[in-house]
């Protein structure tokens, strides 16, 4: 008995038009039918699906991506420069809380921004949060203690990039019906050249200008890219109805809870990945000062590819079909860190890391889809489940803080193994879903 993939249009009719609604109010529109449907009243226009607007757009969420998420992937590079203490003395479980609270902005922000943006308050929300990650770095400059750095890395750069991260999943959806895996893939990349360029530019600067002029060279950078967004960016149309930030039917939903439970688990795996990629090797004198900054750059790198060749490959084969084995191969290598002691041997599972870990931030919104059977609240569903898995990103790093320990040795092996059993058990389980689904459709049908 053969699996469908996820993205079979077999359970709609001939002539069934799919209406997708998001934070947008529409995701996307597709019709099975080749003809051309008479146009519905009051109805959406269809997305364009190409042209010169379109892949502006893609560029435009290129550069949101590579603001917000791009910056979330260099803190790996933060995290050792504060664990130097050059700044300020705090445990590795203090420090990753800086990390973690602007990762969990970043989710939690989107939740909030998502009935501004359904108003067609687009603009704003590229101008406002725009402004925080660039007044948060600013600030940074001046930060010498701990609790400054919380307030302005944590808080105004994480809520700034909360009020983009709504825009970078909800707008290309509404130009793109077909290849929209792609487009998402490609405009995701951006976080992974974001966590090549930042960790480089705050690398080869801090020795020549110092930490305060290299975190507001960094600020002017995302300055200079994120007037490409604001400029290009533009909404086809306006939401016909705000969404509502909860639907509560979505507790009763045991295929979307089962997937945001297990997103949560693969998150929290995640962000010990990404916190300690750079301070592991260093630490335990595997690589010099200047290699270990930059397993970040080599991380994302490879994780780049991970971002664009899983979402091209999940419009043919599906989407749960691609995260699940991603995620259990990223779980495997990371408990085989815990066995890496050469220089060469870190490169080489860091690498591959990268590459398979890109799912878990390019995958998700693609997934949500099939998990929604009323297309009218796809926006509200992806609202409240980036929420959830957002305390994933916010209790991973201190837990694997206060596991690493403080008195060395330090525990790698119970940082690694847990974050390494975590990343793995979510692919088991969105296995599992997928397997689950098949069956319910297999009963569906007859």
């Amino acid at each position: 008995m053969a699996f469908e993939t996820d993205n079979q249009p077999s359970r709609r009719s001939d002539s069934e038009d799919l209406t997708i609604s998001n934070g947008s109010g529409i995701v996307a529109s597709s019709e099975k039918n080749a003809a051309p449907a008479p146009p519905r009243t009051g109805g959406p226009p269809p997305p364009p699906n190409g042209g010169l607007v379109a892949w502006l757009h893609v560029l435009g969420g290129f550069m949101l991506f590579f603001n917000t998420w791009g910056i979330l992937n260099a803190f790996g590079v933060f995290q050792t420069y504060y664990e130097s203490g050059a700044l300020f003395e705090r445990s590795s479980s203090d420090i990753s809380w800086i990390g973690s609270i602007q990762s969990f902005m970043v989710l939690i922000g989107g939740v909030f921004a998502g009935p501004i943006y359904d108003r067609g308050y687009l603009r704003h929300l590229l101008v406002a949060g725009s402004f925080g990650i660039v007044f948060g770095h600013m600030m940074l400059s001046l930060c010498s203690q701990y609790w400054q750095v919380v307030l302005a890395q944590g808080l105004c750069v994480g809520l700034g990039a909360g009020m983009l991260f709504v825009p970078c999943v909800s707008i290309i959806p509404t130009y793109f019906s077909t290849k929209l895996g792609l487009a998402v893939g490609l405009a995701s990349a951006g976080s992974s050249v974001g966590g090549i360029i930042y960790p480089i530019v705050l690398y080869q600067l801090l020795d020549k200008i110092g930490f305060a002029w290299s975190v507001r060279v960094m600020g002017f950078i995302a300055l200079g890219t994120l007037l490409i967004p604001i400029t290009v960016m533009r909404m086809r149309f306006k939401a016909p109805k705000a969404r509502s930030m909860i639907d509560w039917t979505a507790f009763r939903d045991i295929p979307y809870m089962a997937f945001t439970l297990t997103t949560f688990i693969g998150f929290m795996g995640l962000s010990i990945l990404i916190f300690y990629v750079s301070y592991y090797p260093e630490e335990q004198g595997l690589t010099n000062e200047a290699l270990s900054f930059y397993m970040v750059p080599i991380f994302n790198a490879a994780s780049c590819f991970g971002r664009v060749l899983p979402n091209a490959l999940s419009d043919k084969v599906g989407a749960f079909n691609v995260i699940a084995p991603c995620s259990l191969i990223t779980g495997i290598l990371m408990i085989c860190l815990m066995a890496a002691h050469t220089q060469g041997s870190v490169i080489g599972i860091v690498a591959l890391a990268g590459f398979f870990s890109g799912v878990f931030i390019a995958m998700p919104p693609v997934c949500f889809f099939p998990l929604t059977q009323d297309k009218s609240k796809l926006g509200t569903r992806i609202g409240m489940g980036f929420g959830m898995i957002a305390l994933g990103l916010l209790i991973g790093g201190p837990v694997a803080g206060a596991i690493l320990g403080e008195v060395k040795p330090l525990n790698w092996s119970g940082l690694w193994g847990f974050g390494g059993g975590m990343a793995a058990a979510s692919g088991v389980l969105y296995a599992v879903l997928r397997v689950y689904r098949s069956g319910f459709a297999i009963n569906i049908k007859a």
